[in-house]
């Protein structure tokens, strides 16, 4: 699989999108870490189920949920997450 930075994957757009559908696969990587993967479409694929909500927004967007009652702070698992990157 061929990596590719976003500056690159902008500037030879057609190049790129040709060899995907020529079959190869691309990992699109933003300061080398990756971010997106573009692949071939698959001819005869059954095509993306978009299932639709089961509730409209309208009716729960002024629902309040509970505090989840974590024994740790959100903000110490999120500084932790940063310290491994």
């Amino acid at each position: 699989m061929k990596r590719v930075k976003i500056a690159e994957l902008k500037s030879q757009l057609s190049k790129h999108l040709r060899a995907v559908e020529a079959g190869a696969e691309i990992e699109v990587t933003d300061r080398n870490r990756p971010i997106a993967r573009i692949i071939p479409v698959r001819v005869g694929e059954a095509p993306v189920e978009i299932i639709p909500a089961r509730i409209r927004l309208e009716k729960i967007r002024k629902r309040r949920v509970k505090p989840a009652r974590w024994p740790v702070e959100a903000v110490e698992l999120l500084l932790e997450d940063r310290r491994k990157r």
